[in-house]
């Protein structure tokens, strides 16, 4: 049986009225908030003096009135006095005998929120005995009588003094657990390690922050808890911090491939506080947009340069076409216009290598299945290997679809591959491996048995017209790759191995939106926008539902269980938006697909990112197919 507030409160009135001694609480207001039938009693006060909402100052001024503090000469006077004594509420307990002849304890106690409590005992009958034991203490020296007697009043005081300890002991103690719940419902691990460097406390959050560590930090040295490359990292920002001086840091954990920011803020105990957050996603986001704004820079320089060099190509190829068909040339003549046709035209395609470097250039990630994607590559490029060259591929991701652009991976895989062919001649073996990094990466790790990367090719690499093939290489292959990669928020490293090179490339993991068809939460405030996308819903074989904000969609998600995708645009009517619907919806809610016309470098755009699949506006049929992948297709 479930008790609500109300009986809650007649429960906890009747206890209270059930207790010998008067209690009071009033608020920081002077109000009173709550008070038992024994205090009405003992002080025979009218209802509306013991009413919550009842005025401290009334009820100070009806007593003096009544003679309960004995002669007061100037009652206004005195009921000022206990008002700014009241507001300045200090613990005390005091015992005072009344205008009817009976003594009272007095035992007060603020609240740590504002207001107080305080207790009202009559202690009359044991005034009484002490007086009986004075009239009869004539064989009883006067010393011991008085020890007595202040030994009672202190056990009383020292009874009341307890009793404000464990309510102090208790408002701590439930004001640690608020702080406790408090810090571990944040989204990032806050510690503290004293001057030995060992953890004191934790917010119990950090395997969430950097996956594979330990849960028991208490009384640990950091370095153990981190593990040495981690500490590392750390270890001069924390330096700094032991030293006095606040610091930020971030660094990649090797053993969660997860990028860590930490900040570190000295206390005065010596000891440091410690706030770490996972940003993988938000670096990720800002790699790729450093880069696109890094391509259009470069576009901007060279798309003059490159207009005026076309035009002078141009010029040279017609003009050594018109020499080439004049009659009366000497014989040598023909190898140095064939010669000069062969460079130009070379520039053409050196020119045409740079515009696709610095062109603009948009990402579509679609529903990708790994395992195809390495069949075509495959196909692709066998055909290209001599025949003493071996081609082998390791896959290790399942058949998971994950949002990639298809396109651009085959493409820098294949640049890869070829340079790894040129590298080993006419044989040799190249090994493509491809696994997940924590659910956070996708990586995929190319090595042949080549003579490895020099190391200027090891500095220089990425470096845009850096070459070691000769004449023979533009010197674009795996710049063009790196462009790639950090377009999409990834990351290239150029490497050796024992008995070859090894190029890494990670990519963010970000799965695709696997849905059947079934009901679709349509959210979109225009009605034209939002007419046109149901009906390529339906074209797909969805039924749909439609909603105009975020608080709509919320309630019809409450309403309806059969909901089997949620497809909705960032910027909606009403104060919320697509990402506040993100935010609100549970670990068991329906795939989610957020759409926007916003441009890659807003900071919704690239909050969106890490919340769910983005679908850029316009688009037509074939992208959104593209970008939701049925169960039924992941399992072929």
């Amino acid at each position: 049986m479930q008790i609500d507030d109300h009986q809650t409160k007649l429960m906890t009135a009747a206890g209270l009225n059930l207790i010998a001694q008067a209690l009071t609480i009033y608020d920081a207001d002077l109000r009173l908030v709550l008070c038992n039938a024994p205090f009405q009693q003992m002080f025979d006060l009218p209802k509306a003096l013991v009413t919550p909402g009842a005025s401290f100052q009334e009820t100070i001024t009806l007593l003096a009135q009544f003679g309960e503090y004995g002669d007061v000469d100037d009652v206004a006077h005195f009921v000022a006095e206990r008002v700014e004594q009241a507001r300045a509420f200090e613990p005390h307990y005091m015992e005072r005998t009344r205008a009817n002849g009976r003594t009272i304890s007095v035992e007060g106690s603020p609240l740590p929120q504002g207001g107080w409590v305080t207790v009202y005992t009559d202690i009359t009958r044991t005034k009484q005995q002490e007086a009986l034991l004075r009239a009869r203490s004539d064989a009883l020296s006067g010393q011991v009588l008085a020890h007595a007697e202040e030994l009672s009043a202190t056990n009383r005081e020292l009874a009341a003094m307890n009793t404000a300890l464990e309510e102090a002991k208790r408002q701590l103690t439930l004001s640690e657990a608020r702080t406790r719940l408090t810090t571990e419902m944040m989204p990032a691990h806050i510690a503290h390690v004293d001057a030995n460097a060992c953890y004191t406390y934790s917010n119990r959050r950090l395997a969430s922050v950097m996956p594979g560590r330990r849960a028991d930090l208490i009384g640990r040295h950091i370095a153990e808890v981190l593990g040495q490359q981690a500490y590392d990292s750390i270890a001069p920002s924390l330096t700094q911090a032991f030293a006095g001086k606040p610091s930020v840091i971030e660094f990649t954990d090797e053993m969660s491939a997860r990028r860590i920011r930490g900040a570190f803020t000295p206390d005065t105990n010596g000891g440091v506080y410690i706030l770490s957050m996972d940003v993988t996603e938000e670096t990720q986001n800002r790699v790729a947009l450093q880069q696109t704004r890094r391509r259009e820079i470069a576009a901007q320089v060279i798309s003059g340069l490159a207009h005026d060099f076309s035009n002078l190509l141009t010029i040279i190829l017609g003009l050594q076409s018109r020499l080439g068909r004049l009659d009366g040339q000497p014989a040598e003549a023909a190898p140095l216009i064939e010669g000069t046709l062969a460079a130009a035209r070379r520039g053409g395609t050196l020119l045409s290598s740079i515009a696709d470097m610095t062109g603009a250039r948009t990402l579509r990630p679609t529903a990708t299945h790994i395992p195809r994607l390495l069949e075509d590559l495959t196909l692709i490029a066998r055909p290209t290997l001599p025949k003493g060259m071996t081609l082998s591929i390791d896959n290790q991701m399942d058949d998971t679809p994950v949002l990639l652009d298809s396109g651009l991976v085959q493409d820098g895989l294949l640049n890869l591959i070829l340079n790894a062919r040129d590298a080993c001649g006419a044989a040799g073996a190249i090994s493509l491996e491809v696994r997940k990094v924590h659910d956070t990466w996708i990586e995929w790790v190319l090595r042949d048995t080549g003579p490895g990367f020099s190391p200027s090719a090891l500095e220089h690499g990425f470096d845009p017209f850096f070459t070691t093939k000769g004449a023979e290489g533009s010197g674009l292959g795996l710049p063009m790759v790196y462009d790639m990669v950090k377009s999409a928020g990834g990351d290239l490293r150029l490497g050796n191995t024992a008995h070859g090179a090894q190029v890494t490339m990670r990519l963010p993991y970000r799965p695709a939106v696997a849905a059947t068809t079934g009901l679709v939460l349509l959210v979109e405030d225009a009605d034209d926008l939002r007419a046109l996308v149901r009906d390529m819903l339906m074209g797909l074989g969805h039924s749909v539902i439609e909603a105009a904000s975020a608080d709509e969609a919320t309630a019809l998600l409450a309403d309806l269980p059969d909901i089997a995708l949620i497809l909705s645009d960032i910027q909606l009517v009403g104060e919320a938006t697509g990402l506040d619907l993100a935010k609100r919806l549970p670990a068991d809610a329906p795939p989610l697909v957020l759409m926007t016309s916003l441009p890659p470098d807003d900071a919704q755009f690239l909050e969106a990112q890490t919340l769910a699949p983005l679908l850029r506006k316009p688009f037509e049929i074939a992208d959104l197919t593209a970008l939701i992948a049925p169960k039924e297709s992941a399992a072929q």
